[in-house]
């Protein structure tokens, strides 16, 4: 075929939000301005709204791994005892984040396409009570997999180390309760369920958090949470912000607010529950099963077939963009994701794609087979039964 729109359907960055998209195009303003204080306190502002918390919210010009790495380096000290639970590349992260800093990190680990249990965790915490933070991923997007962070917030909030979230990709896919489940840190990104470019990460911080900043003596300069937490009540950033991204997610915001987060979160649980029915009816087979995330959903490869065939065929057939797996998944498991600016129109092609996809490369399918499936979900959750009229 001729003509091949480019489709994003990785787990970030995800397809734009198009006013979002405009509204960058107004990034020719300066930013110790009033007019750009104004959109800057309205950002944060909406970002407390959408998040539903009371805590406060800081931004930064980075990706998400940036306030990853703010969150160590402003609340901890060198040797500072800390717990990561890793369950993916997302996990190894945090625990690779944590030893650059000098922390004393005890890393419960679980195979890939599996998840950290709270009860690992409170284990964990009875053997080192002196344990000062403890560092989770919400959503594991490396495997498809996701948290009880409900839960795991509720063992912590019984000590007194902080917990820790990466919610980069939870955000807008799961429930996160930030005040009620004792989630002190929380952390995203923009590329993600926000529906703008790379290049903005943000930030929650629970005074139980503040307290712990007191006593930390690891330096920090660019990624200042006091510093940034003063300038944005100011209504600016302490460092030269990304203009036109601060812009587009105040544009995303509205929308979100519009929408609603837990309809954002619906949209994204109630796709990823379509394609996991869809793969299946495919005789595909899920790599997380066990907890499957909302943000995206991670597929074995059929047996004797690498996963960059189905990635590459994706592109080049199709012009669409899906993820291989990452680190020693990779070439085994592909991912499809649901997060952000996604609907069932979207999750049709895919699946119609797929099965092209895997009936072109000797696996058998028989066409319609995952689009019915896809087709069955959405009638349950939104077709309407029509009044018969006489």
């Amino acid at each position: 075929m001729h003509i091949k729109k480019q489709r994003l359907l990785t787990p970030g960055p995800t397809p734009l939000y198009p006013p979002a998209l405009h509204a960058m195009m107004a990034s020719d303003i300066h930013h110790r301005t009033e007019d750009f204080r104004k959109a800057y306190r309205s950002c944060l502002a909406d970002l407390k709204e959408v998040l539903h918390t009371s805590h406060d919210v800081l931004l930064f010009a980075a990706s998400g791994t940036g306030a990853m790495d703010a969150t160590v380096s402003n609340l901890f000290s060198k040797g500072d005892k800390v717990i990561v639970g890793s369950a993916g590349k997302f996990g190894e992260r945090w625990a690779e984040m944590a030893r650059a800093y000098g922390l004393d990190a005890n890393v419960v680990s679980v195979p890939y396409g599996q998840v950290v249990r709270p009860g690992q965790l409170e284990e964990a915490l009875a053997r080192e009570p002196a344990t000062k933070g403890v560092f989770v991923q919400a959503s594991e997007t490396s495997t498809g997999a996701a948290h009880d962070v409900q839960a795991m917030g509720r063992v912590v909030a019984k000590t007194g180390a902080i917990f820790v979230v990466d919610a980069i990709t939870g955000l807008g896919t799961m429930p996160l309760n930030i005040d009620g489940w004792g989630l002190d840190v929380l952390i995203g990104g923009s590329q993600k369920a926000f529906m703008i470019p790379p290049g903005l990460a943000l930030l929650s911080i629970s005074p139980k958090a503040w307290r712990l900043s007191e006593t930390s003596t690891l330096p920090h300069y660019y990624f200042d949470l006091k510093k940034e937490k003063k300038s944005g009540e100011a209504g600016e950033s302490s460092w030269t912000p990304a203009t036109s991204l601060i812009l587009a997610l105040a544009e995303s915001l509205r929308y979100i607010k519009q929408l609603g987060m837990e309809q954002l979160v619906e949209n994204a649980q109630l796709l990823a529950h379509a394609t996991r029915a869809a793969v299946v009816a495919m005789g595909l087979e899920l790599f997380s099963p066990g907890s499957p995330a909302a943000s995206a959903t991670a597929v074995k490869a059929p047996r004797g077939m690498d996963s960059g065939v189905i990635i590459k065929e994706f592109r080049n057939r199709f012009g669409a963009i899906i993820a291989d797996g990452q680190g020693t998944m990779k070439g085994q498991i592909f991912r499809i994701a649901h997060l952000g600016y996604f609907d069932f129109a979207d999750l049709f092609g895919v699946v119609a794609g797929l099965e092209i996809i895997l009936k072109a490369n000797g696996f058998p399918v028989t066409y319609g087979t995952g689009v019915a499936a896809v087709e069955q979900v959405y009638e349950q959750a939104a077709v309407k039964p029509q009044p018969v009229h006489a």
